[in-house]
């Protein structure tokens, strides 16, 4: 199977400001994996989008996934209760 190249758009960099700094590293670790697998079995799609949510502790990863180009887009990076507000 050939790489996903992960992009972040750029309100992720934002999101990440207020999460500690060892759940972070967790996040980018977790990101980082997507790369090679960005359907991993903890992952769920979306019912509502054609994204996918990906579990960090009480931390939600949200992405989609360009499989013609081999890409992985992060969309937004949040705590569980917060992650699916607008």
């Amino acid at each position: 199977m050939a790489s996903y190249e992960v992009r972040f758009r750029k309100s992720v960099a934002k999101d990440l400001e207020p999460i500690p700094k060892r759940d972070v590293q967790r996040i980018l670790k977790a990101i980082k994996n997507l790369g090679m697998e960005p359907r991993p079995l903890s992952a769920k799609k979306l019912s509502g989008a054609e994204k996918y949510r990906l579990r960090c502790g009480v931390y939600r990863v949200l992405y989609e996934i360009q499989d013609k180009i081999l890409l992985v887009y992060v969309v937004k990076v949040a705590h569980r209760k917060d992650v699916y507000r607008d």
